[in-house]
């Protein structure tokens, strides 16, 4: 009772709640989504509903410690299976188990936003960052001593700052900065002067940047700012997506880190654009260790007259900003789904028409744009419409913050005026010799050395944000099955085409890396692809195909390697494994192409 009272027992508050339940008892039991559901005004299977839909939330008890390990394809490729061994046999448990005591539980979790220093884990709410097998012992031993999780970063971590406290867990990174977003930044310079426009003139002067949603769709801001103004309503509010849960993507990160005032100003802006007055940061489970960074932030702009009632002074001009902490599902970083989480519902996506700047949160418009494209609109503010105009190329204008990680010298975050080629990327992250680059993340685009000439931007390579580099040693194939089996894990059900399209597309990569596929299922591959975009009603389920797609395009040898031949549906009885073996006991080395169970 008491923790519902503290969110006024509104079921719209539903995931802070269940997550306050779930950090104080280790799970939430029957009885407890029973009492929430009375004091909600809900029934106890729509409390079920939400308690079971995220992967941070539990119905069977879980440790008072408890350990995710990333298991993303970069950190498999950096030594995951080693540092989870080491956990294994100190805590006594495997992955997937608690303790008999209750004292631990060791799991798998999809990307958690640190592919640039990986292998990573989260302990509770702390991070680790670079883990081997050695540091992983020991943080299991001191774990098992009673060390607080925090003390594995630092022994005096409770007297360090809030940002001092999530730059020792975590690296910014940052091996190239910009002019628009992490170089020298005046303080509310775009506010200061946004306070001075008319709303109208903010989002002409938006438009007139040619500023473009940042997180991969590509929708232009101004235009999204002028549909929520344009709409007739009671209210208006401003959302910001920092769920950046993009295997491979870490950039928002950054900026949450580095740039938070820049942030809340861009949202405050927006606000005013809008007509808006209250907003909400939707921020990703697996950032929970910023959050004490960005309420503190929040505190100080309130205190500021940044935040409040008459901002600047400017009589009328009122706006806050909540924290939504998100509890570990992929599919909310769609805004249809963020708003549902936000709704305190499964985060599910909503069917459009309307769209959210028509009818958003709560049925209200709703302006939803990603932490990097607020940012950018609050430098524009401040700078004007001509000088980010003048960035970039035609159609991508500005700079682009991208992810770089993988099998690279010089991980981290580049931020680069949009238009650079794959090349002269790889120049500058330190390697050349790449075989492939996943560009966008997997639900982008995975290209081959041929392709490398193509440039960074919306009309021809278009990403998040996200860019992983593969060596020649990588197997492709496992590499696209990996993609597969974090799409089939994270589809959130609602569509059958998504829901049971994906498994069979993993099965059916599968049965190529076994050796077993002929040319038939290459169409299969296309036609099952074809209907999944076509049926699926949001961007998880259009997009999901694409690992086997770009690959199937791009790395056409991978799949006709690994292809019998057949006649009249009988396969034929040439089986490619046994025939190569002689040439890998000569070569004394393993093929990145023809090897299934090849990882280094």
């Amino acid at each position: 009772m008491e923790i519902c009272e503290t969110y006024a027992n509104d079921r719209h508050r539903m995931l802070d709640i269940l997550l306050d339940v779930q950090d104080r008892f280790r799970w939430i039991s029957p009885k407890v989504m029973e009492t929430v559901a009375r004091q909600t005004g809900l029934s106890r299977i729509e409390v079920e509903g939400v308690a079971s839909f995220y992967s941070f939330l539990s119905q069977t008890p879980k440790g008072r410690v408890t350990i995710r390990l990333c298991n993303d394809i970069v950190d498999r490729y950096a030594g995951l299976e080693e540092v989870a061994k080491a956990f294994e046999e100190v805590l006594g448990i495997k992955v997937g188990q608690t303790s008999n005591d209750g004292a631990f539980s060791l799991e798998y979790t999809p990307c958690i936003g640190m592919c640039d220093q990986a292998p990573a884990a989260m302990v509770n709410d702390v991070v680790l960052t670079k883990l081997t097998a050695e540091t992983a012992r020991s943080a299991a031993e001191a774990l098992k001593a009673g060390t607080s999780p925090s003390k594995l970063v630092n022994e005096r971590f409770d007297d360090l700052t809030a940002h001092e406290q999530a730059t020792r867990m975590v690296d910014n990174n940052i091996r190239h900065a910009g002019e628009v977003l992490l170089g020298p930044v005046p303080e509310e310079a775009g506010l200061g002067k946004a306070v001075g426009l008319t709303p109208t003139q903010i989002i002409t002067t938006v438009e007139n940047s040619g500023l473009r949603g940042c997180g991969g769709a590509g929708f232009t801001t101004g235009r999204k700012w002028r549909f929520a103004a344009s709409e007739k309503a009671e209210k208006t509010f401003v959302l910001c997506n920092a769920d950046e849960g993009e295997p491979g993507t870490f950039k928002d990160r950054v900026l949450l880190t580095e740039r938070p005032h820049l942030l809340f100003e861009g949202m405050t802006i927006a606000a005013r654009a809008v007509g808006a007055k209250e907003g909400i940061l939707y921020l990703r489970g697996e950032y929970v260790y910023l959050r004490k960074l960005l309420e503190g932030v929040l505190a100080e702009r309130r205190r500021r007259g940044l935040l409040g009632k008459d901002i600047l002074g400017v009589a009328g001009f009122d706006f806050d900003i909540r924290i939504q902490l998100g509890a570990g599902a992929y599919i909310c970083g769609e805004e249809g789904a963020l708003i549902s989480s936000c709704e305190g519902l499964p985060g599910e996506p909503k069917t459009r028409p309307p769209f959210p700047v028509n009818r958003g949160y709560l049925g209200y418009p709703t302006v939803v744009n990603n932490v990097e494209t607020f940012c950018h609109a609050a430098r524009i503010l401040d700078r004007g419409a001509e000088w980010f105009h003048a960035m970039g190329t035609e159609g991508s204008h500005g700079t682009k913050l991208l992810s770089v990680c993988g099998d690279c010298l010089n991980p981290g975050i580049y931020e680069l005026p949009y238009g650079h080629t794959v090349w002269e990327l790889l120049e500058m992250v330190g390697d050349e010799d790449a075989a492939a680059v996943q560009v966008g993340g997997p639900s982008g685009t995975m290209i081959a050395r041929d392709s490398f000439h193509r440039r960074l931007t919306f009309d021809d390579l278009a990403t998040g944000g996200a860019v992983i580099v593969f060596s020649g040693e990588r197997n492709i194939l496992e590499i696209v099955e990996y993609y597969m089996s974090f799409f089939v894990h994270e589809s959130c059900g609602y569509c059958t085409p998504c829901r049971v399209g994906n498994v069979f597309l993993q099965k059916a990569i599968q049965k190529f890396r076994k050796g077993l596929a002929n040319a038939e299922d290459i169409e299969y591959l296309k036609e099952l692809s074809g209907t999944i975009i076509e049926t699926s009603r949001c961007g998880l389920g259009m997009t999901s195909p694409n690992p086997i797609l770009t690959t199937l395009k791009n790395f056409p040898l991978v799949y006709s390697a690994m292809t019998k031949p057949s006649k009249d549906r009988i396969r034929a009885t040439f089986d490619i494994q046994s025939a190569i073996d002689d040439a890998r006991r000569i070569a004394k080395r393993r093929s990145y192409i023809f090897d299934k169970d090849f990882s280094q």
